[in-house]
């Protein structure tokens, strides 16, 4: 059953890409190397965790695209320096914002209220470095982090930690930093997915997405692939987003299929 899943999505998104090469053009954003054990600095892991915080609903125009890309956000923050960061603003939301206004002039007006997304995030970036604090290097993460990776009973804590440790990353969001940093057995159970799988009927209604990422993982299993490999398939069934692929139209933008995956599924 699952394993036809995966094969029918596969079949179904293959006839839907304009080109003779669709085959091998939805392989390239299929696979992606298995990096758990290919550390890298702490810099560079506070970068990305939090580009996955910026990764929730308007964050991303109002982070990164007020400040010209999100990288620039490492000018105010010692070059990602998660140490620094907590020792001169921890504890200190506003302080830390008064710093980013200074030093990056955000565009359009920042909402100072404690539920507008600029307070949030610098909470997101507070608490990120004061989870960060506790590992002396990035091997030394990914030591801990391979610990409950490593095993089918523990890796749900994992990111369990993440969300619970680090205000602003919820489950989902802690999948997507893993998965991206090439931890594969993690896929990120976003709205695509769980529209699509409570569509077709491998989850119900509100599951949480905790259950929703164990049935990736469960399809992964069958179908003998990574779960980034399913994420990222039903991902791109559900938005259409060809992103490396500008020549197929509308900037790689193909059309949201998911409502038809589901028709089409659901007629067999």
């Amino acid at each position: 059953m699952l394993r036809k899943t995966y094969s029918k999505a596969k079949k179904f998104l293959i006839k839907r890409i304009p080109s003779a090469d669709a085959a091998s053009i939805l392989e390239g954003y299929l696979e992606l190397p298995d990096k758990s054990n290919d550390p890298v600095e702490l810099s560079e892991l506070y970068r990305r965790l939090l580009g996955s915080a910026q990764n929730a609903n308007m964050k991303v125009s109002v982070i990164g695209g007020s400040i010209g890309g999100f990288d620039n956000l490492g000018k105010a923050l010692f070059s990602f320096n998660p140490q620094k960061v907590e020792k001169n603003y921890a504890n200190d939301p506003d302080k830390l914002l008064n710093h980013i206004e200074k030093t990056l002039k955000p565009r359009g007006k920042i909402r100072k209220s404690p539920r507008s997304i600029w307070p949030k995030y610098c909470r997101t970036i507070l608490s990120s470095a004061a989870f960060l604090r506790q590992f002396e290097s990035g091997e030394d993460f990914y030591e801990w982090a391979n610990h409950l990776y490593g095993d089918q009973r523990s890796m749900a804590a994992l990111p369990m930690i993440l969300a619970a440790e680090i205000e602003g990353i919820g489950y989902p969001l802690a999948c997507d930093f893993l998965k991206e940093l090439g931890f594969v057995d993690y896929g990120k159970p976003d709205v695509h997915i769980i529209e699509i799988f409570e569509g077709i009927g491998l989850c119900k209604q509100g599951a949480s997405p905790y259950h929703v990422q164990k049935v990736i993982s469960q399809i992964a299993t069958a179908a003998k692939v990574s779960s980034y490999n399913v994420d990222k398939l039903f991902w791109l069934i559900g938005s259409g987003r060809f992103y490396n692929h500008p020549e197929l139209g509308n900037g790689g933008l193909i059309g949201q299929n998911k409502g038809q995956f589901i028709s089409e599924f659901n007629a067999n």
